[in-house]
């Protein structure tokens, strides 16, 4: 059984990033791999034993409750330290970073990736795209972006990809610095972090199958392959 765990849906679940965890749990059914979601709500323990977690986005009060309640429990820090894959998107990101601007004042992070997110000038909203920086991945990246995050990556921490469309990451200013230029996303140790919604997992399938192998400890080309005709469109109608 692999348990994919769907961290904080009820806080940050504002756009639609839930979908990340269906898209996991339907890919690996479709290989004849039993597969569950379990909902990891606001006040519940995270278990640090689940193969892979997802944590999505929200709002300002929205990621400074999460980020107290996980740094508080502990649970998602283990994970990361035990090498399971996770999962953040957007706010998500910030949350797993060092710190984050939100509600007016930096808040602290639970440091498992070295960024720094302050705030953009004007928010950012639009189709961002990017060529991927990670073995494993292949294909051109593609979601979409809706957010003020100005994140800087420390040493510690490599890009996801190199913009090809969009924002991505981006300082203050709306400029790069000079080890971000025309990035976008995280990736440190188990964790992968992006700004794409979409989901991100719907509209990147070889991404979604990275993660899968990696919850099961094989490798991407040891899954069977699949041949879905309306991903392949959607992928082809947002990379136009």
């Amino acid at each position: 059984m692999l348990t994919i765990g769907l961290v904080l849906p009820d806080v940050l679940g504002t756009y639609g990033d839930d979908g990340n965890a269906l898209v996991l749990r339907q890919r690996a059914r479709m290989r004849g791999i039993d597969a569950e979601v379990k909902q990891l709500r606001y006040g519940d323990a995270i278990p640090e034993s689940l193969d892979i977690y997802t944590v999505g986005g929200g709002e300002d009060t929205a990621q400074i409750l999460a980020a107290q309640h996980l740094a508080a429990d502990g649970g998602l820090k283990r994970a990361s330290e035990a090498g399971r894959p996770i999962l953040a998107i957007c706010a998500g990101l910030q949350v797993l970073g060092t710190n984050f601007r939100a509600a007016g004042r930096m808040v602290d992070g639970l440091g498992l990736i070295d960024a720094t997110t302050s705030s953009l000038g004007k928010r950012t909203i639009g189709e961002v795209a990017s060529i991927p920086l990670i073995d494993g991945l292949t294909a051109p990246l593609t979601g979409f972006e809706n957010h003020m995050g100005a994140t800087i990556l420390g040493s510690d921490a490599s890009p996801l990809g190199r913009l090809t469309r969009g924002v991505g990451n981006c300082d203050a200013h709306g400029s790069r610095s000079p080890d971000d230029v025309g990035v976008e996303g995280a990736t440190q140790g188990s964790i992968i972090a992006t700004y794409m919604h979409g989901p991100a997992l719907a509209r990147n399938p070889e991404l979604a199958d990275l993660l899968l192998a990696r919850a099961m400890g094989v490798a991407v080309d040891e899954l069977a392959p699949l041949d879905i005709d309306c991903v392949d469109q959607l992928r082809k109608e947002r990379l136009r």
